[in-house]
C-alpha cells in the first residue's frame, strides 16, 4: 500500500494481529496521520497491510472519499446504523458496526492505541473481535520521520509563523515609552493580549489556527509557559512564542524570539548572547544518529560554561536553563523525537526545535527557538526570522 504507515506491517506481524484500528476525531495526530482525514466527530480508521478503511457518518462521506488516504470509505448508514440505533440504542449499534467493519475486512484480532476509549475495546470484544491494546503508539516512531510532503507543509506553516512574528514586531516598533516605563501604542497601553491579537489575525489570514500564543514580558517571561497578560514593559525582554497549525494540512510550526523595546541593560544582553550561542551549538550538533541526549548536553554545556545554572548541574535549580532543549513538531506541536536527557538517536528527516532559554524572576526570561530538519550530516534550518534583540 502506498502509505507512509506501510512500515507498520512488520509491527503488526510481530504483534500477531491482523490490523490496527483508531477510534478518534481528526484532532488526534495519529488518526489524522493514518487516515489523512480531518473530522470534528470520532470516526474509525482500520489499517491492514492490504487496505486502509475509513468508517464515517453520511455527513462526512463525500469529503472522506475526496480527501482521505483511504482505499475504501465505508458509511455507517450502509451498515444499517439508523435501524440498529432505533431498535437497540446507540451503544449497541456502535458495537455491531465496529464488529462488522472488522469482520468484513478479515480482521479477527486488532491492535489499538493506548488512547482508545474503553467502550470501543469492550464493544469490539463483545462482537467477538480480539483486541490488543498497544503499550505505546506504534505510529509515533513513523510520525517522527517526516515525508517530503510533510516537510513542505511544516515549511509553509513556518512561513506564516514568521509573518505573524513580523506583524508583532511592527506593532512593538510603533510604540512609545511612557514615564512609568510601559509601552504605549496610539496613546493606549500595549498589552500582551493586543500583541496576541495581532499575531492571531495574521495567522487566521494565512489559514492557520494560532493556538495559545505566548507574549510574556518582564518578570512574566521568567515562567516558560506563562502566556503573558496586561501592559508590556519597555527596556525588558518580551518572549514571543508562536506555534500555529495550518487548517488544511494540520501541520504545526514553532518559533520563539525574544525582543526588547529599548535597551534592557547589559545583563539581559549578555543572557541573550549566551542563549543565541547555545542555540547555534545545538543546531551544529544535530545530525542523523546523533542522540537527542547528546544535543541537549551540548546546549546545556554552553550555558553552564557561561556561568548559568542548569538542570544538569543542579537538578533543583529554579533559575537558569530549566527545560529540555527541544522536541519534534508535526501534526502535534510536541511529539517525538526529543532533545532531552536520555533521548535516543535522531532519524534522518525528523523535524525538531532547538530552544534554549534562561529564566530568573529577578530578570525575566530569554528564549530563542529554531525549527530544523535532521539530515545525514547536519541540520537544515527552516526558520528564517531575524534575531534582533533590541528594537
Amino acid at each position: 500500500m502506498d502509505h507512509p504507515a506501510a512500515t507498520l506491517d512488520a509491527w503488526l506481524a510481530e504483534a500477531g494481529v491482523d490490523g490496527y484500528l483508531i477510534d478518534a476525531d481528526g484532532t488526534d495526530p495519529a488518526q489524522r496521520y493514518l487516515s489523512g482525514f480531518d473530522a470534528p466527530d470520532p470516526y474509525l480508521t482500520l489499517y491492514t497491510p492490504e487496505e486502509l478503511v475509513v468508517l464515517v457518518s453520511p455527513l462526512e462521506a463525500a469529503r472522506a472519499r475526496r480527501t482521505s488516504a483511504a482505499t475504501e470509505v465505508v458509511v455507517t448508514s450502509e451498515l444499517g446504523a439508523d435501524r440498529l440505533r432505533a431498535r437497540y440504542g446507540r451503544a449497541t449499534a456502535q458495537a455491531v458496526i465496529k464488529g462488522a467493519i472488522c469482520r468484513q475486512h478479515a480482521v479477527g484480532h486488532v491492535a489499538v492505541p493506548p488512547s482508545t476509549p474503553v467502550r470501543t475495546v469492550r464493544q469490539l470484544r463483545g462482537r467477538g473481535v480480539r483486541v490488543t491494546v498497544a503499550t505505546e503508539d506504534p505510529l509515533a516512531e513513523l510520525r517522527a520521520v517526516k515525508q517530503p510532503q510533510e516537510r513542505a507543509a511544516i515549511t509553509a506553516t513556518q512561513a506564516a509563523t514568521e509573518d505573524a512574528f513580523a506583524a508583532a514586531v511592527d506593532l512593538l516598533r510603533a510604540c512609545d515609552i511612557d514615564a512609568a516605563g510601559q509601552l504605549r501604542h496610539e496613546g493606549e497601553p500595549l498589552t500582551s493580549e493586543r500583541v496576541r491579537e495581532e499575531v492571531a489575525m495574521t495567522l487566521y489570514a494565512a489559514e492557520c489556527r494560532p493556538g495559545p500564543v505566548i507574549c510574556a514580558g518582564g518578570t512574566q517571561a521568567a515562567d516558560p509557559h506563562d502566556r503573558g497578560s496586561g501592559p508590556l514593559p519597555a527596556e525588558a525582554p518580551i518572549i514571543l512564542d508562536i506555534f500555529p497549525a495550518a487548517v488544511a494540512s494540520g501541520y504545526h510550526a514553532d518559533m520563539t524570539r525574544t525582543v526588547s523595546v529599548g535597551d534592557p541593560g547589559a545583563r539581559c544582553r549578555e543572557w541573550y548572547a549566551d542563549v543565541a550561542a547555545a542555540k547555534a551549538a545545538g543546531v551544529e550538533a544535530i545530525a542523523t544518529d546523533v542522540t537527542g541526549d547528546a544535543v541537549h548536553e551540548v546546549v546545556s554545556g554552553v550555558l553552564a560554561d557561561a556561568g548559568h545554572p542548569t538542570l544538569d548541574t543542579d537538578p533543583a535549580t529554579a533559575t537558569g536553563f530549566i527545560h529540555a532543549t527541544g522536541h519534534g513538531v508535526g501534526l502535534a506541536v510536541h511529539e517525538d523525537p526529543r532533545l532531552a536527557p536520555g533521548a535516543g538517536p535522531l532519524a534522518r528527516g525528523a523535524v525538531v526545535t532547538v530552544e534554549p532559554g534562561l529564566y530568573d524572576p529577578a530578570v525575566g526570561g530569554i528564549r530563542l527557538e529554531d525549527l530544523v530538519v535532521v539530515t545525514d550530516d547536519g541540520a537544515e534550518v527552516l526558520t528564517d526570522a531575524p534575531e534582533t534583540f533590541v528594537l
